[in-house]
């Protein structure tokens, strides 16, 4: 292997189209090696929308977790989010992973990844605000409170950070998401 393996951790405010330009990515990209699409493990309903996603009941992760088969976890949101463990062996293989992280969790992943490179996903808030609204998840207060930890997203740092800005149109931010993927670029 030439070069080191990548792990690209993508981070962004809910509703900056993570799970969009995932989807994209993962569709230019298909069966291009070196690079995988982690999935991640959610206490979350299979049909609950967003990512494509493998649904766990709260004790099914409990018993994961307890059995250490998750490289990473952490709970946002009144849900319990893992990564698996099957990201050491692609890693190693030398292929580059995508995961798609938590902007909480981030020195932790830096810590524990020294080939980590992480990717913030970034929108105006005007955008930002649109989208949430027209999703409709949230409402009143708790749209509020979304917006206010959108904000915080302009904290996250760290020496090898990229910006992916998704602004506009799919297929733009999709693009320069595939270009940093493609290009191994960290």
């Amino acid at each position: 292997m030439d070069e080191q393996a990548h792990l690209f951790y993508l981070v962004g405010a809910s509703g900056a189209g993570k799970d969009t330009l995932l989807d994209y990515a993962r569709r230019r990209l298909a069966g291009r090696a070196p690079l995988v699409f982690a999935h991640r493990y959610i206490t979350r309903a299979p049909d609950a929308g967003g990512e494509n996603h493998v649904a766990l009941s709260p004790d099914e992760f409990a018993n994961r977790r307890s059995r250490g088969l998750f490289a990473m976890h952490w709970h946002s949101h009144g849900e319990d989010y893992g990564v698996g463990i099957e990201i050491h062996q692609w890693l190693a293989r030398g292929l580059d992973v995508v995961v798609n992280g938590s902007r909480m969790y981030l020195p932790r992943a830096a810590d524990d990844y020294p080939e980590l490179c992480p990717v913030l996903v970034r929108v105006s808030p005007a955008v930002l605000e649109a989208r949430l609204r027209e999703r409709g998840r949230e409402r009143g207060a708790e749209l509020e409170e979304r917006l206010r930890r959108a904000r915080a997203f302009g904290e996250v740092s760290h020496p090898r950070l990229r910006l992916v800005d998704n602004d506009g149109p799919v297929a733009e931010g999709g693009e320069r998401l595939v270009s940093l993927l493609a290009g191994r670029r960290c």
